[in-house]
């Protein structure tokens, strides 16, 4: 194999390509496919997306939206349903919490996405959980609500599943 070169970033992997503006040698794991050809990483100017680029302001605003949504949803779940509900209806109510929250978050976001604010959303619908309980007098985690802890669950995929 004459025009084997050796990877600049993995010099273990022989390679005949190269990036297609400084000449640098890649490898299929460091090749970057440009509109203009292969480019290695620095030459591609790789950067992530602007909806994925989350500052600490939209941290912040994405926290009070989902502090805010967890709150006022628990109270409605305390209030709409004191005794309960069965587990068909009770499923509708998990993704509708779950949805609340994920695009509270989003609309205070300015639609951001990604895990940072996938983790808020989901501490949002937990929120509204534990705010539930409390009015409710069961204290913050009760031990005997095994349905409870299902709609958390829905909700939480839910609202993760928002903001991917």
């Amino acid at each position: 194999m004459e025009g084997a070169m050796q990877c600049a970033a993995h010099p273990s992997v022989e390679t005949e390509l190269a990036c297609g503006r400084c000449g640098k040698p890649i490898c299929p794991r460091c090749l970057v496919q440009t509109p203009v050809g292969a480019r290695c990483r620095e030459c591609a100017r790789v950067r992530r997306l602007p909806t994925y680029h989350i500052s600490a302001t939209f941290l912040l605003r994405g926290l009070g939206a989902a502090l805010v949504a967890g709150a006022v949803l628990g109270l409605l779940w305390r209030l709409l349903f004191p005794f309960g509900f069965g587990f068909f209806f009770g499923f509708f109510v998990a993704l509708g919490l779950g949805y609340a929250v994920g695009e509270s978050v989003s609309l205070a976001t300015n639609r951001k996405r990604g895990p940072p604010l996938q983790v808020i959303a989901a501490a949002g619908v937990v929120v509204a959980y534990f705010v539930r309980n409390l009015l409710s007098g069961e204290g913050v985690i009760p031990t005997d609500d095994l349905f409870g802890y299902v709609v958390v669950g829905v909700g939480v995929a839910v609202a993760i599943g928002r903001l991917r």
